[in-house]
């Protein structure tokens, strides 16, 4: 679901709680990362995105301000309530799950490294195609025939230019940052693709074997 592309998202991330630098737009409190849990007056872009699901949901019809109070305990309460959960307004990993939502917690060393390689690999393109980039990783990460974490994935020897020519080291920018967590989310929109290159650019022979199944900004997709 493209999780990050309504409500004057960008208006958001220019005046909210994310617009004080990328490292604040990519991590939460410290004490909210230790706990992997959001209550009453934990603050950030986890707590946005509650937010914004439960907005869409009919649950939650305050601001998305990304601040974790009344108004989101009682909608969060409500959800649980309808959803078989324990109703105590906290959002931990139950709950956040059957949001639909990638917690932060357990992913932040994952968000910011799926960042980097999309910034790296990708900046330039239009916003799918980002995310789309930040998606072939993920369906790696998933297939018996890769590697089982994003790291290793990415650092896999001669998967991805960014890594050999050092752009990975790049600090990625907010668009880099949302097209990553959209992917973590499950926004897909190569529709399972395993691979992607640049038509103009490719010199590798074996890569065309690879049936295109989408193209997407300057790459094309697919798998085999």
């Amino acid at each position: 679901m493209k999780l990050l592309k309504k409500h004057g998202l960008y208006t958001f991330l220019i005046i909210a709680v994310m617009a004080v630098s990328l490292l604040s737009f990519a991590k939460e409190s410290e004490e909210s990362q230790m706990a992997a849990v959001y209550n009453y007056g934990s603050r950030g872009l986890t707590v946005y995105l509650i937010q914004q699901r439960l907005q869409e949901w009919g649950y939650y019809s305050g601001e998305l301000d990304g601040i974790y109070g009344t108004s989101t305990a009682d909608a969060v309460r409500l959800f649980q309530q309808n959803n078989g959960l324990t109703s105590d307004g906290i959002a931990g990993d139950s709950t956040l799950s059957a949001l639909g939502i990638v917690s932060q917690v357990s992913q932040a060393s994952d968000l910011d490294l799926l960042a980097r390689a999309i910034y790296g690999e990708g900046r330039g393109e239009p916003y799918e195609g980002q995310v789309a980039i930040g998606a072939v990783i993920l369906n790696r990460v998933k297939s018996a025939n890769f590697p089982d974490t994003v790291a290793e994935v990415i650092y896999q020897t001669g998967a991805f230019d960014a890594v050999r020519d050092g752009q990975i080291n790049l600090l990625p920018n907010r668009t880099a940052y949302l097209a990553a967590i959209d992917a973590l989310n499950g926004w897909d929109p190569t529709g399972g693709a395993l691979y992607y290159w640049n038509p103009a650019t490719a010199t590798s022979r074996w890569i065309w074997s690879v049936p295109i199944t989408t193209t997407i900004g300057n790459h094309v997709f697919g798998t085999k």
